[in-house]
């Protein structure tokens, strides 16, 4: 069964950071490229970034390009993929899932603080 597993999040004051991680842990994906999208209260899910199976390619949405950044497992890890969050606003607050296929993780909240 494809799963995707979440970790990471939390609370933090603006202007910092914060690691996502998302696992694949029955290594059951193949040549799909991970996509993660977050959700504010009350609002549309919002695409936030992309990264390609093979890690030569990533996209980012212009609300975060510069301050969040993709990027993938080595070696034993490569069934994990991160999205590391520097600089945060208060408007980065949201529920973040990521997606590979059809397949979409649990959800990981992250709050920024003013």
């Amino acid at each position: 069964q494809e799963q995707l597993v979440q970790s990471g999040g939390g609370s933090v004051q603006t202007g910092g950071s914060l690691s996502l991680s998302c696992e694949d842990p029955r290594r059951t994906f193949s040549g799909s490229t991970m996509r993660w999208f977050r959700q504010a209260p009350g609002k549309e899910l919002e695409f936030v970034g992309s990264i390609t199976w093979d890690d030569a390619t990533t996209s980012y949405a212009d609300s975060v390009k510069g301050r969040f950044t993709l990027s993938r497992g080595d070696g034993n890890a490569r069934n994990t993929w991160y999205l590391r969050m520097n600089a945060l606003k208060p408007e980065d607050t949201a529920v973040y899932y990521c997606k590979l296929r059809t397949i979409w993780g649990q959800g990981t909240q992250v709050t920024v603080t003013s």
